[in-house]
């Protein structure tokens, strides 16, 4: 300390410090609690789904309850349309967290102006989320994946409704690098758990193996993963005529 600082005016300013970092310990410790509050709240929403086809053709996907109606004990999920089509006869199973068989499903409905899609299963009561219309640049992001896989990140672009360049508006693109299997997994608000939008798709980077030039791997590009924002998706429920069984 400088010999020419009075210790008379040290002392409050000491007192000061000692406060400030027992308030941000105490802030941290808040922040590690409603963290695990908020994945407790979203993981129960995320589903692994699964198609199968004549022929043996599969193919992977996820998904997030949406909507229930507790007295029939039904869940609506919501998807991407692109991982049903061709809309064509095929098997629909559901994986829900905690549970070891899968659970079958039946197609509800299908956006014609966005690629969602609806799924209904019964006798499961799922959590089903809570939507979030509005979020800002730069606002922290949990995305649940294939394989209930988790992973962090931030909201890098907005798709505002007039197309001008905003801080405050609907999801458009996410940081976070997904994979196979990850369209329609849930974006969810990292402080509230709600949801602001699915994967709908991911942009990939061709790269050479090094020791088979001729081959190349796709790989993620970070910051290129495009969602469907929640306001889309909620305008789509109200479409299928659930606006009745959504969370407030």
């Amino acid at each position: 300390m400088d010999a020419g600082f009075p210790l008379a005016r040290a002392l409050p300013v000491l007192a000061l410090v000692v406060t400030a970092a027992l308030t941000a310990g105490g802030c941290a410790t808040a922040n590690r609690s409603t963290r695990d509050e908020v994945l407790r709240q979203i993981v129960p929403s995320t589903v692994q789904l699964r198609c199968e086809r004549e022929g043996g053709n599969r193919r992977a996907a996820s998904g997030v309850a949406v909507a229930r109606d507790a007295d029939t004990r039904r869940t609506w999920i919501i998807t991407t349309r692109h991982f049903l089509e061709p809309i064509v006869p095929q098997r629909l199973s559901v994986t829900l967290p905690g549970k070891k068989g899968p659970v079958s499903a039946r197609l509800l409905k299908v956006s014609e102006r966005a690629d969602l899609a609806l799924l209904e299963i019964e006798g499961v009561e799922l959590t089903p989320v809570k939507l979030k219309d509005t979020v800002r640049l730069g606002d922290e992001v949990w995305v649940v994946g294939r394989r209930m896989t988790l992973s962090n990140g931030v909201v890098s672009q907005l798709a505002p409704a007039d197309g001008s360049v905003d801080y405050e508006g609907p999801a458009r693109m996410i940081d976070v690098s997904v994979s196979y299997g990850a369209s329609g997994g849930g974006v969810f608000d990292a402080p509230t758990g709600a949801l602001v939008g699915l994967i709908e798709k991911y942009r990939t980077a061709h790269v050479a193996l090094p020791q088979n030039p001729d081959r190349a791997i796709e790989i993620p590009v970070p910051g290129e993963t495009t969602l469907i924002s929640s306001d889309t998706i909620r305008q789509f429920v109200f479409e299928a005529g659930l606006q009745g069984f959504l969370e407030n």
